[in-house]
């Protein structure tokens, strides 16, 4: 099955971009998205940009950040402009974070993951039953939402480690009649309405991370122009949260396409930790970037 996308020349010069997450050595996935995207971009004398996904310090290592160097290198795929490095840019997360705190848009949370199971666990004989199931399961069920102002404060000035969270339903309420027409268009769709509801109040600064993936991924497609997002299908969802906080934020919407996800032998979705699909292990093998064209199914680039 052919991935390549040769749709209507877009409106825009695209820029497109391949974000990465150091924490282990690229696969036939990673090599289908990068692909995608730079072939995308040169196709239509646009511009491809590398940037790597850093923020969570304790997990991500320099070496995979070089390992991603070379795979991207032997593929043959070059970028445009410096490479941006998500964890040298806290602050700038940060100043999104205060923007929307100043909104009452985002509260702490200072429940522990085994405090929000243990809720969500009693609330299932509750007459209410158990909180929405979203798309990574069960979602929050409020609890530090629904603390008193004096409750919170104290807290805080104890100084007790919390999380930062979206309040989806001031959020929503804040863009008004926008909320129900958000939409993105999807370059194999066509239009999408963005349920951002099913995300519930998701975490936008973790504990131990100053930044979530979804804050500082919108942020930086916003302030680096990308305009054509390439990737692969289970991150749709992510899509719906997104577009609400571009929307809050007042930034540019970019085009998506998601696209399928590559399984192994028994049908399951590849991972870093899959063995014989990692591009180190490919070429070690013997195998070259025209065989990996051919193997993903890919025309080869202009």
């Amino acid at each position: 099955m052919s991935q390549t996308i040769d749709p209507a020349p877009p409106a825009v010069m695209p820029v497109t971009r391949f974000a990465p997450s150091p924490t282990g050595l690229l696969h036939l996935g990673h090599a289908l998205s990068a692909m995608l995207s730079h072939d995308y971009a040169r196709a239509h004398g646009g511009r491809f940009i590398l940037r790597i996904e850093d923020i969570d310090t304790t997990r991500c290592r320099p070496e995979f950040v070089d390992a991603i160097f070379r795979d991207l290198d032997w593929l043959g795929l070059s970028w445009d402009g410096e490479v941006r490095r998500q964890s040298e840019h806290f602050d700038a997360y940060r100043t999104v974070l205060d923007a929307l705190m100043a909104r009452d848009l985002v509260y702490p949370c200072f429940c522990t993951r085994s405090e929000i199971e243990a809720e969500i666990a009693a609330s299932a004989s509750a007459p209410h039953g158990p909180p929405p199931a979203g798309p990574d399961g069960p979602l929050y069920p409020g609890t530090c939402r629904r603390l008193t102002p004096a409750a919170r404060a104290t807290r805080l000035t104890a100084g007790h480690p919390h999380a930062l969270r979206l309040d989806m339903a001031a959020a929503l309420a804040a863009l008004g009649t926008v909320a129900s027409d958000l939409s993105w268009t999807d370059m194999d769709a066509g239009p999408v309405k963005a349920t951002p509801a099913i995300h519930g109040d998701v975490v936008l600064a973790r504990k131990d991370v100053p930044a979530s993936y979804h804050l500082a991924v919108t942020h930086d497609d916003a302030l680096q122009g990308i305009t054509h997002i390439i990737r692969g299908r289970d991150l749709e969802a992510a899509t719906h949260l997104h577009r609400l906080l571009q929307a809050l934020m007042g930034w540019p919407v970019p085009v998506w396409r998601h696209h399928r996800l590559l399984t192994d032998d028994q049908g399951r979705r590849l991972a870093k930790r899959t063995p014989g699909v990692r591009l180190a292990d490919l070429r070690e093998a013997g195998v070259t970037p025209a065989g990996i064209r051919r193997r993903l199914g890919l025309a080869d680039a202009d």
